[in-house]
């Protein structure tokens, strides 16, 4: 049986760590966008399932030995795959789909071998099931293989990410992989073996019996796979786009869902109906409640508990009522391939349908919604008032989810979303109004604002008032005299065009088509601008890559993503394309304005490896101004640049961060800099 444990342990570690060590491989080729982790995510379902079919196919439907000579073929001709490393042909140029472009990347790259860790689960439990046809415990193979995972899962950030670079993790893996080979063939070879205790086995089937499944089983599996692997995603995506987007937040739910699943396959009842019930109704109801709390932006001290207990109880009432429901053990991968094809569907819900029927996140609040109903349905034979308080709850929740959508739509001029987020356009006030606004939101963040009224329409607004790091240091410029040529990492409304005079160029470097079409037939920054405007589709670093030096005399870094700067663009391989497109005295300006990451003393560690001189302008304007709070690291060459009385007038010393590394193309550590 220890053979079986240890290759049903390794597989699930690995097929688990590899998650965040592709998706951080290939976050900085598409934007930093958090909906690669969505799309890597679709992906590992999508193969899932496909390993559970070859699973349930091999064991239900061939021999034993042509069953194991198949698999050891498998995985000998998988170990072709080494090292999983991308390979640089799979950089997007910018106008590709970006789904199906990280789908294609992730087959290539690591497709057979997922694909083998995937099967491992159901096979070597039919297999064990086969060689030990008394055992009683075979399913908690399964809670093992989900151990293994979450394991896998809480090491990456702990101790894998602060540590270890993108490359060796890479590596470490790949010799992984090679050792789970090994362990897999000979676990096969010793299935051959004549069953334990001389038992009769049925050939190419498991011995042990039991009542077939009915259809309403089938469905029922389906059902209840499908809701949590689409609660896990929606959870995630909420939590990454609209209260913090942080990375390794990427992992808490993922975590969180496999944890429910070791609980509840353990076989010592930690789910039971009665005591997870009433928590269920309250903390879907609470859910509800907090998507339109506050404006839709909740504390993210008491947005991230709640969502993460409301998620882990969810997936508590899905994998219990899964577990309580698990058939005879010859219909185990019967069985796991339901789970599989669930969860495949909750998936494909979130990340091919939802970005097709819905202009912004309304599937998490028809998850709540139709979690409730489940419960209803599921509890309709414990006491006739328990499904009517379930309905009640659903009731409540439905009211909500109505005044979410109602604040997320109501007077909007535009509401959009792909693969990059959800973008809206509301105004406040009117053109007769001197205060009216326009603005754009991208997520919960707002990314640029204009004012309505005719005189006021090409005033900077919001993080580039005169007064904040880029405006000081474009006026210093403009005060020259020169004609300017001025990047822009990040479009936006493209609030920074209003600085552009005659004879200036003005290029902006945006991921996202939508954008540019909103900046160019919503706002005017653009188009009245009196310099020279270019706009360049696809990721800044990518671009700069392949285009000839620019001599920019300012370059400013600009790259939201709701709350957060892509992490690719603040290291040290990213400020040498930036040097080659700078003049002598240009200034690269970072904008650094963060809730929850202090990210200035990146930038700094990363200048003073290049001999640069940094300083930290943070413009905190009057109640009165319309402007916002900024914080922004301008960096040059230039020292005396930066010591220009409207600089320092405005400069603050950055703190180091005792131990902080240097932030490369394949090292950073997110924990170092929480604020």
């Amino acid at each position: 049986m220890l053979i079986y444990a240890l290759t049903i342990f390794a597989s699930a570690f690995l097929l688990f760590l590899v998650q965040p060590i592709m998706a951080k491989q290939i976050l900085p080729w598409f934007g930093g966008s958090a909906a690669v982790w969505t799309t890597c995510l679709m992906f590992f379902q999508l193969v899932l399932l496909a390993g559970y079919a070859y699973a349930d196919w091999t064991v239900r439907l061939q021999k034993p030995r042509p069953q194991v000579i198949l698999h050891v073929v498998l995985l000998v001709a998988s170990l072709i795959s080494l090292p999983i490393i991308a390979g640089g042909g799979w950089k997007p140029g910018g106008d590709e789909d970006p789904t199906w472009l990280i789908l294609g990347l992730l087959t290539a790259t690591i497709g057979l071998p997922y694909f083998l860790l995937s099967t491992t689960g159901p096979l070597l439990q039919a297999w064990f099931a086969r060689s030990y046809p008394q055992a009683k415990n075979v399913y908690r193979l399964f809670a093992l293989s989900n151990g293994a995972s979450l394991i896998a899962l809480v090491a990456y950030p702990f101790v894998v990410e602060p540590y270890i670079t993108t490359y060796e993790q890479s590596i470490g893996w790949s010799v992984g992989y090679g050792l789970f080979v090994l362990l897999c063939a000979t676990s096969a070879f010793f299935s051959l073996r004549p069953a334990a205790g001389g038992a009769a086995v049925i050939v190419g089937r498991v011995a042990s019996d039991g009542p077939a499944p009915r259809i309403g089983d089938y469905l029922l599996w389906l059902t209840l796979a499908a809701l949590g692997s689409f609660m896990l995603i929606a959870v995630t995506n909420h939590i990454t786009h609209d209260v913090a987007s942080v990375p390794f937040l990427w992992i808490l739910p993922l975590t969180l869902y496999l944890l429910s699943f070791v609980l509840c396959f353990e076989g010592r009842n930690w789910y039971q109906r009665k005591l997870f019930f009433g928590p269920l109704l309250v903390i879907v109801c609470a859910m509800a409640w907090a998507l339109h709390t506050d404006g839709g932006v909740m504390d993210i001290k008491q947005a991230i508990p709640l969502f993460a207990v409301g998620l882990f109880v969810m997936c508590m009432f899905f994998h219990g009522e899964l577990a309580a429901l698990k058939p005879a053990p010859r219909y185990l991968t019967s069985y796991y391939l339901m789970i599989s094809l669930g969860g495949a569907i909750g998936g494909l819900a979130i990340g091919f349908v939802a970005p097709k029927l819905f202009n912004t996140y309304y599937e998490f609040g028809l998850g709540l919604f139709g979690t409730l109903l489940l419960a209803a349905f599921l509890s309709r034979r414990v006491m006739p008032l328990v499904p009517v308080i379930a309905l009640v709850a659903a009731g409540f929740t439905g009211f909500h989810i109505h005044l979410y959508v109602n604040m997320l739509s109501k007077d909007t001029r535009v509401m959009t979303r792909n693969f990059y987020g959800t973008l809206r356009v509301k105004d406040f006030g009117g053109e007769a109004d001197i205060q009216g606004t326009r603005r754009l939101m991208h997520g919960v963040i707002m990314h640029g604002e204009q004012f309505l009224h005719p005189t006021r329409r090409l005033e900077p607004t919001t993080y580039y008032g005169p007064t904040s790091g880029i405006g000081r240091i474009l006026n210093i410029k403009r005060d020259a005299g020169r004609d300017l040529r001025v990047g822009v990492v990040g479009l936006g409304a493209g609030t920074l065009a209003v600085y552009g005079r005659p004879g200036d160029l003005y290029r902006f470097y945006e991921i996202n088509p939508q954008v540019i079409d909103i900046a160019k037939t919503e706002f005017s920054y653009l188009g009245s601008s009196q310099a020279k405007i270019e706009n360049l589709l696809g990721d800044a670093r990518l671009t700069m890559e392949r285009e000839p030096a620019q001599r920019y005399d300012v370059l400013a870094i600009d790259a939201f993503s709701s709350d957060s700067i892509p992490t690719h663009l603040m290291t040290q391989q990213a400020m040498g394309i930036y040097l080659k497109n700078m003049k002598e005295d240009g200034v690269i300006a970072f904008h650094v304005t963060n809730r929850f990451l202090n990210l200035a003393p990146v930038v700094k560690r990363i200048a003073d490896e290049y001999g640069l001189h940094t300083v930290l302008v943070s413009d905190d304007p009057e109640i009165s101004s319309d402007l916002a709070n900024t914080d922004w690291v301008l960096v040059s060459r230039n020292a005396k640049l930066l010591e220009h009385p409207k600089i320092t007038e405005a400069a603050h010393d950055i703190t180091n961060i005792p131990g902080l590394r240097l932030w490369t193309d394949s090292f950073n550590n997110l924990f170092k800099i929480l604020k």
